[in-house]
């Protein structure tokens, strides 16, 4: 077990150290939405330059996981997480001055990369330190606090950008990365344990993250610049050719475990139904997820004419939902098991997304927000509730030398799903031009979602089975 008895009165540290990790990342992933015009009035710079600020980061991200996960195993979790958590919050500096477009784009793509070390170690350094009767708390507590991250992202990016603090701008939405990771840096080197489960004899599988990185580029590349470039001819051909290309990488671990050598993604995990629903399960969820908070950002402020700090107050009800769902998911996650609270959670957003519907076609043209803060509740308490036991139920089943890769591989699921998502719903908006239409999508998706977690088991750890009860001993003179 990667933390003996000493360190398991510092696994609470270890989780908030682990969360302001989550938390940057998510900062960074959510902000360029809101401020991205005002990046490029600054700096200059076309469309293409918006979309890279955001592609760039998001196919460094998705395309380092797994092998950010891999390193981990190799070199132990605790040195990569506080080189990837360096590294990020160098690259926050380095974007805040920033001096024209391209330097600011490159900077993206390398904070990615940082991030893609950082973020897959967070879930191994949890599961390791936590006792499995505490997990589920430890996993609960990522709910409110990705949720909140995710929504309260353009919230803050709005505010940011409007105070123009020191006359910094936009360049404060990065700054603000730097006491966070500077928190992070300092919690790590003092809190997480060095007597780290490493293995000497794994080997990073070079050819195999050429190819995985191959095949993501054909996939994710297509869905973040199709819409942009009008999806010619290649954008499909691309995304139909990282099907064979994941074959290919398939085939090629299992060649390498059979030949003794160390593979990049377990292919074990591969073989669990439970992680494979799980993973399907992910990228649906965020695909959802993502696509319907840009597309939202996207409604309030071209749809309604609502400025950028107004829009992001409008999703604060939003935020405050995703919290209490994931409070609330995490009582009921004892007493009915994870699997219904997960399904529960899905099906309180199909009510969300439902009562948005009834709200558009009453109000119609209205500009007053106070009609959307129902629906957008009801909508982050179902996204709280069923991120809660989403991590605990995929995870249970993975053996501690499957962690790592585990955690990159899950990971990397969600970020190709929400760049699916922003790409799959954001083509569907700009080309209907209705966002009615969005949302009966959002719900096909849910649907979906639904069906597959009944491939997950009820519960992440079924409750052992109690010693059965010796016979009295009978008297002897019964005897």
């Amino acid at each position: 077990m990667f933390v003996k008895n000493e360190h398991r009165s510092k696994h609470w540290l270890v989780l908030a150290v682990v969360l302001a990790a989550e938390v940057m990342d998510l900062l960074d992933a959510t902000v360029i939405a809101i401020a991205g015009p005002s990046i490029r009035a600054d700096l200059g710079g076309g469309t293409a330059f918006l979309q890279w600020l955001a592609a760039g980061y998001t196919l460094a991200f998705a395309i380092g996981l797994v092998t950010g996960g891999r390193l981990g195993d190799i070199f132990g979790r605790r040195p990569m997480f506080l080189a990837g958590a360096a590294g990020f919050t160098l690259m926050s500096l380095l974007c805040a001055v920033a001096p024209g477009p391209a330097w600011l784009v490159a900077f993206r793509v390398l904070q990615g990369l940082c991030g893609a070390v950082l973020i897959p170690q967070g879930l191994g350094l949890i599961k390791a330190a936590f006792p499995p009767e505490k997990l589920g708390a430890a996993f609960g507590a990522f709910g409110p606090v990705m949720g909140l991250s995710a929504v309260g992202g353009p919230i803050l990016a709005g505010v940011l950008v409007d105070a123009d603090l020191f006359g910094t701008g936009w360049r404060a939405i990065f700054l603000i990365n730097l006491p966070i990771g500077l928190a992070a840096l300092a919690g790590a080197a003092f809190v997480l344990p060095r007597n780290d489960d490493r293995d000497a004899g794994l080997r990073l599988d070079l050819p195999g993250t050429a190819l995985l990185a191959g095949a993501l580029l054909l996939l994710v590349y297509p869905l973040v610049q199709g819409r942009e470039l009008g999806w010619p001819a290649w954008c499909w051909a691309a995304m139909a050719a990282s099907l064979p290309a994941l074959w290919l990488f398939a085939r090629y671990e299992r060649r390498r475990v059979r030949a003794g050598c160390t593979p990049l993604v377990e292919p074990s995990l591969l073989a669990k139904r439970r992680f494979n629903a799980g993973l399907v399960v992910g990228l649906i969820l965020f695909a959802g997820m993502m696509g319907l908070s840009l597309i939202l950002s996207v409604y309030l402020q071209l749809g309604r004419g609502y400025t950028p700090v107004r829009a992001g107050l409008t999703q604060a009800p939003w935020a405050l939902g995703t919290a209490l769902g994931a409070i609330a998911a995490y009582s009921l996650n004892t007493r009915f098991g994870g699997r219904k609270v997960l399904v529960g959670g899905v099906a309180v957003i199909a009510v969300g997304v439902a009562a948005f519907l009834v709200t558009l076609a009453a109000t119609g043209t209205s500009t007053s927000p106070w009609p959307l803060l129902p629906a957008l509740l009801v909508l982050g308490f179902g996204m709280g509730a069923s991120m809660t036991p989403y991590f605990d139920l995929v995870l249970a089943a993975v053996d501690p030398h499957e962690l790592g890769s585990a955690s990159g591989t899950l990971t990397a699921a969600q970020q190709i799903g929400g760049a699916m998502g922003v790409a799959t719903l954001g083509t569907a908006y700009f080309s209907w031009g209705s966002l009615q239409r969005v949302l009966w999508l959002e719900l096909a998706l849910l649907a979906a979602a639904t069906a597959l977690c009944f491939l997950l088991p009820p519960r992440a750890r079924e409750d052992p089975e109690p010693a059965p009860e010796r016979e009295p001993a009978q008297p002897v003179a019964a005897r």
